[in-house]
């Protein structure tokens, strides 16, 4: 499996046929999505769109024909998926690109962090930034507690995500990591966990009653040096990786003078969409767990620093 790009020249996720029916343009991986006939984990098939046309468009402003415009605006609302999450039903991967500050870049001084999310075209379909103090940001670094707004093309706020202050060291397994998501705000959808272990960064994602439904684990060694670094996603009880958030290689210069950083997100396309944004969530903790730096402080790269 590799991690998500930004292909050439293929269209979007998925494909219209006659008839209603939608196939998407990729074949199956064998050892990764899974086979259609099978018995789905819990959290997926929910069904969204059993008995409608299938949404093929983000909610937004129709787009011009450059590379990186908003996606269209969408014409269906399925049923039972929070408001502004619509489009998450329609694709298997999410690009997150983090924006540069120029003031931090210059004078390391730490400013809220800024994304961009997109899909395999470059299409921005969310945009995110993090919400705190600047005591906070600069005092406590990676660990900082912090709101974040997602918000759609329409200026909408769809997801928060909520990170309490937390450690993160495996020396202390009574206070590690987590993070609550919801959508719209003000209402859980599920949770991110980050479970105990010597050596690996290792994480639970749960449902809204804290219920655990998949499993995501890293490398020993969270270190991006001239490649990706994966985090597979697995389910519950089961060691074959269905998904996989990676962070990707963004190039010496970014990588040594800059904060910012590219990620990517593959998931099942029939996955609950709640899930989907939940995993949006891991992909941010992950990104100031082991990803952020701060000042001239180093970034982290395992579970003991």
């Amino acid at each position: 499996m590799s991690a998500p790009g930004y292909p050439n020249s293929q269209p979007p996720y998925p494909m219209p046929q006659p008839g209603g029916q939608s196939v998407p343009p990729y074949p199956v991986h064998a050892g990764g999505y899974g086979d259609p006939g099978q018995m789905p984990a819990p959290g997926f098939n929910v069904g969204y769109n059993a008995g409608q046309p299938p949404v093929m468009y983000q909610p937004g402003p129709v787009p011009g024909p450059e590379y990186g415009s908003p996606a269209p605006a969408q014409v269906v609302v399925p049923v039972g998926v929070p408001p502004g999450l619509e489009y998450l039903t329609q694709i298997d991967q999410i690009l997150i690109h983090q924006k540069v500050e120029l003031l931090e870049a210059f004078i390391g001084f730490e400013t809220n962090n800024q994304y961009e999310i997109k899909n395999s075209l470059g299409q921005k379909i969310y945009k995110a930034k993090e919400k705190n103090d600047c005591c906070t940001r600069n005092c406590c670094g990676s660990l900082r507690s912090f709101d974040m707004k997602i918000k759609d093309n329409m200026d909408r706020e769809v997801i928060r995500l909520i990170r309490p202050f937390r450690c993160v060291s495996c020396w202390c397994p009574c206070c590690l990591q987590e993070m609550e998501v919801q959508a719209p705000p003000g209402t859980t959808i599920g949770y991110v966990k980050q479970d105990w272990h010597p050596f690996v960064p290792r994480f639970s994602i749960q449902g809204a009653n804290k219920e655990t439904l998949m499993k995501l684990e890293g490398p020993c060694f969270a270190c991006n040096c001239c490649g990706d670094v994966n985090f597979e996603l697995k389910g519950k009880d089961d060691d074959k990786p269905i998904g996989r958030i990676s962070k990707q290689w963004s190039g010496l210069l970014k990588e040594v003078f800059t904060d910012t950083d590219n990620f990517g997100i593959q998931f099942p396309l029939d996955m609950d969409v709640k899930m989907k944004a939940v995993l949006m969530g891991a992909c941010f903790l992950i990104d100031f767990m082991f990803f952020e730096k701060v000042g001239e402080a180093n970034q982290r790269s395992t579970v003991f620093s």
